[in-house]
């Protein structure tokens, strides 16, 4: 199939948008932009399904989030603690303030995964290609993020 960058944007910005918040970017309308401009700019050569495009444009969204932390002036730890000010129009995973900040005290590795697996709605292999680590690693990194974040939350529902 051909896909249209506006076809590629409809389907797929609210989820991108939803990663880089997910993953505590400072600004990821600004980022999902981004993205988009890299994905019009391929879009020519690309050939596949709604899937292919999926794990293409956050190929692509992941890239811009490395890019985005190896290009940061500030404490990349302190940077990922911050929670969005304005809630977003478009609803990601949850619009939850507490998921936002039990997201932030994950690790690098189980937020990236648990973000892209349940916000980009990855398949667990197509995850371990964009992180670059093997299933086994990607899935046990998924278990210890939701069962952090599932503390997390229950303390946060205590107090």
């Amino acid at each position: 199939m051909r896909w249209t960058a506006e076809q590629a944007y409809e389907q797929l910005a609210s989820a991108v948008r939803g990663y880089f918040r997910g993953r505590g970017a400072r600004d990821p309308n600004d980022l999902t932009g981004d993205v988009f401009v890299s994905v019009t700019r391929g879009l020519g050569s690309f050939h596949g399904d709604a899937d292919a495009l999926r794990r293409w444009v956050f190929t692509i969204a992941h890239h811009r989030m490395v890019d985005e932390y190896r290009s940061s002036q500030h404490d990349r730890h302190v940077w990922m603690a911050e929670v969005p000010d304005a809630p977003h129009a478009d609803v990601t995973a949850s619009d939850d303030d507490d998921l936002t900040r039990a997201l932030a005290m994950l690790s690098d590795e189980q937020r990236e995964v648990v973000v892209l697996r349940f916000v980009a709605d990855l398949a667990v292999k197509d995850v371990a290609r964009i992180v670059g680590k093997r299933q086994g690693a990607v899935k046990m990194l998924q278990a210890r993020g939701l069962e952090r974040l599932h503390e997390l939350l229950q303390a946060q529902d205590e107090a």
